[in-house]
């Protein structure tokens, strides 16, 4: 039984991250395959925590990038501007976690990872683009990533409570 859910998961996954990657390439995104990452990401959990690692994954996209952005605006590549980011995305996450404490496991340190990482992106990889619209396509390829992903988690949803113990 194991055997038949791990190819089932496998498929559910494949499914996910093909179609991301054939929409953000429809829509002409510079990076499509971030989609296609986000749902590698996002479907290695059931319907509940997928929505949870989505809002954080989400979340920390729109933080980082927009940090990065505007640091890359004033600073440009600096690798000063940059460890200030990383450290400002720090605090803006726990301050926004302690605003909201009914939602304090929405902006936690799994919010930050993936702030920090959209926020590297926006900043070290050198782009003929604003960073502005660097940002923006970020903010949306991983947007559809997490779109693809929960619509096939409810189209298909992963059969839950069955562990080793139950299939022996």
């Amino acid at each position: 039984m194991i055997e038949k859910l791990t190819l089932q998961h496998s498929c559910r996954t494949t499914v996910a991250a093909v179609v991301s990657l054939m929409v953000a390439r429809l829509l002409g995104l510079p990076e499509a395959y971030w989609a296609a990452v986000t749902s590698l990401v996002v479907m290695q959990s059931t319907l509940g925590a997928s929505v949870n690692v989505s809002a954080r994954r989400f979340i920390g996209t729109v933080l980082g990038g927009t940090i990065g952005a505007q640091l890359t605006v004033w600073f440009g590549p600096n690798l000063l501007a940059f460890g200030a980011g990383i450290f400002l995305l720090g605090v803006v996450c726990l301050l926004a976690a302690r605003a909201n404490p009914r939602l304090p496991e929405y902006l936690e340190r799994s919010t930050y990872r993936f702030g920090s990482i959209a926020l590297a992106v926006v900043m070290l990889v050198a782009r003929s683009q604003s960073a502005w619209l660097v940002a923006l396509h970020r903010i949306i390829e991983i947007s559809l990533g997490i779109l693809v992903s929960l619509l096939v988690t409810l189209i298909w949803p992963e059969r839950s409570g069955q562990t080793k113990a139950d299939s022996r």
